[in-house]
């Protein structure tokens, strides 16, 4: 029995391996590739040029890998990049990367984008991410390994969403989010650390004792940056996870959530 709904569209210049499973009227265009043991449900668009690797699941209404809005982009053959084992749920929309930029979007591995989430041109999801329902990233936003942004959370553009961090339900976020750190509010605050986030992922405690420092001194001494990181040199020294940390305010671009 074949895997493509004979009600699907398939563009003849698309390629699929053999055991992708297509759903009934979902459209795959010209420059598309989909990699092994992918399925994409019903009533799903993907344009490309667009690239999809192996084991993603991809639901309903979704539609990958579009145009961008962005009133620059003039047609050009721009990308949009996607790894193995993500779940893409209903109604995502992806858009592809802008020439004046990055050229593609990326999407990592193992993510889960639930339903309605957007993706704006030229964005990087890294790998372990949930971005759950609603939530929308500007174009040029940066999403780093294990991040979770709530329902309803909004990205401004060229923000990057530091490893680990967690952003609480209907934050809108300005600037960047340092790495481990729990944002809430509108316009975002830092209110903590993700610190249920990294039991999970094995922390010792003796790493997040020291992340718990190095935050009070980024956030609760009244320190400019530039003060708190040269305070957090030898700490970044002795715990990997601080280096990151400091890392990623380091190399703010925007400034970052206070």
């Amino acid at each position: 029995m074949s895997l493509i709904d004979p009600r699907a569209i398939i563009d003849p210049s698309a390629k699929l391996a053999d055991d992708v499973q297509v759903g009934p009227w979902s459209i795959i265009g010209p420059d598309v590739e989909i990699g092994e043991g992918t399925v994409v449900g019903p009533h799903v668009i993907i344009k490309g040029p667009t690239k999809i690797g192996k084991h993603n699941r991809i639901y309903q209404f979704s539609s990958v890998g579009e145009d961008t809005p962005d009133l620059k982009y003039k047609g050009e053959a721009t990308r949009l990049v996607i790894g193995d084992h993500n779940v893409i749920r209903e109604g995502v929309t992806i858009h592809r990367g802008t020439v004046q930029d990055r050229s593609e979007t990326t999407i990592g591995d193992h993510n889960l984008l639930m339903a309605y989430v957007h993706i704006g041109h030229d964005s990087v999801i890294a790998n372990h991410c949930i971005l759950v329902n609603n939530t929308a990233l500007a174009g040029h936003v940066w999403v780093d390994d294990w991040a979770i942004l709530s329902g309803f959370t909004l990205v401004h553009q060229f923000c990057r969403i530091g490893a680990h961090s967690f952003s609480g339900m209907g934050t809108a976020i300005g600037k960047d989010v340092p790495a481990y750190v729990t944002v809430f509010g509108n316009p975002a605050e830092a209110r903590s650390m993700n610190f249920e986030g990294m039991r999970r992922r094995g922390v010792s405690d003796e790493a997040m004792a020291s992340l718990r420092r190095a935050y009070r001194i980024v956030y609760r001494q009244g320190l400019t940056v530039e003060q708190a990181l040269a305070e957090l040199v030898e700490p970044a020294a002795q715990f990997a996870e601080v280096a990151i940390f400091v890392d990623s305010i380091r190399s703010s671009t925007r400034g970052i959530t206070r």
